[in-house]
């Protein structure tokens, strides 16, 4: 009987879509290395490969790090390519161990998102507008550009600001606009957006925190002024 390459497995157990559909955290050490190089031998697939290379190593990605290149390249379907490619990857893992792990900023006031938004708005000499995406302890997701060249009911999609809010499972969520002609005076058109997200904010259960007219020096804020 012929053996089966990756390419004719059932696409949920082909190491790349199951990672694409189920997540990386599904996947085994073998099939995230074979991911990493691609493909085995005529004897074996990379999967095989990889989990012959790790049962002997232990089933021990630390063991499998302190392997030289031609260690890895005595195996059959790894040449020098891929075993640098899996010694990179593993002094990755090892750096990664060693980092902190990077502290979210904490957005929860208008003066937080205006420090936040100024410094990539204060040059703009077109209006822009943005929304900042939150967890529920208010530390930043993602800062989000939605529109540009003008700031009106039609210039900006409510629907794409809950679409990013509901794929980064934010909970929090604020909208910031700049004025080039520095007045932080808001306009109906700025009345009725503000209007229209909270609505939609509301509907889906995301709390609003605030809509921030930016200037260069000074802001307009709709919560401090007791608007949302």
């Amino acid at each position: 009987m012929n053996k089966l390459n990756i390419n004719q497995w059932a696409s949920e157990d082909r190491p790349r879509e199951k990672m694409a559909s189920l997540g990386a955290g599904t996947l085994s050490d073998a099939e995230l290395l074979a991911i990493l190089i691609g493909s085995g031998s005529t004897k074996e697939s990379a999967v095989d490969l990889m989990k012959r290379v790790l049962n002997d190593c232990n089933n021990n990605l630390n063991t499998l790090g302190k392997k030289s290149v031609h260690e890895l390249c005595q195996y059959n379907g790894i040449g020098e390519a891929k075993a640098i490619t899996i010694l990179a990857a593993c002094e990755l893992g090892k750096r990664r161990q060693l980092e902190k792990a990077q502290e979210r900023e904490r957005i929860d006031s208008a003066t937080a998102i205006y420090e936040h938004m100024h410094p990539l708005m204060q040059d703009l000499s077109t209006e822009e507008a943005w929304i900042l995406l939150m967890n529920q302890d208010y530390k930043l997701i993602k800062t989000v550009r939605i529109s540009r060249g003008g700031i009106s009911e039609t210039a900006v999609d409510v629907r794409i600001i809950l679409k990013e809010a509901l794929l980064c499972n934010a909970t929090v969520l604020a909208l910031c606009h700049n004025h080039p002609s520095n007045s932080i005076r808001p306009s109906n058109d700025d009345n009725r957006l503000t209007e229209r997200v909270k609505k939609a904010c509301d509907t889906m259960r995301i709390y609003l925190l605030d809509h921030v007219i930016i200037t260069d020096g000074a802001y307009y804020s709709y919560q401090e002024q007791g608007r949302i």
